[in-house]
């Protein structure tokens, strides 16, 4: 859905989501509780809800706020050791 700016008469700008079939030309403030009405601003459709936005973002972080590491890989903490599976079909693969 697409964000709409919305400026009241007090000065305090801020935006909304609606989709494009219901917005409405003035909304309350949530300052002060006046009249806000729609302003006229570059069109802005937002992704920031969706899944693909928080994998983009969370991979944008890691590259200068990697995890914090607690533990060394193996040393008990986390259950690195080998692995146990009982599925007949797993036999067949190679092992390392």
């Amino acid at each position: 859905m697409p964000l709409y700016a919305f400026r009241c008469p007090e000065g305090t700008e801020f935006d909304r989501t609606y989709p494009m079939s219901e917005v409405p030309a003035a909304v309350d403030c949530p300052e002060c509780g006046g009249a806000a009405r729609r302003r006229m601003s570059a069109p802005r459709l937002s992704v920031a809800g969706s899944t693909a936005y928080r994998l983009m973002d969370a991979t944008a972080a890691t590259a200068h706020e990697p995890p914090v590491v607690t533990s060394l890989p193996g040393s008990g903490g986390g259950g690195g050791g080998a692995r146990i599976t009982r599925n007949p079909l797993h036999q067949k693969l190679p092992r390392p």
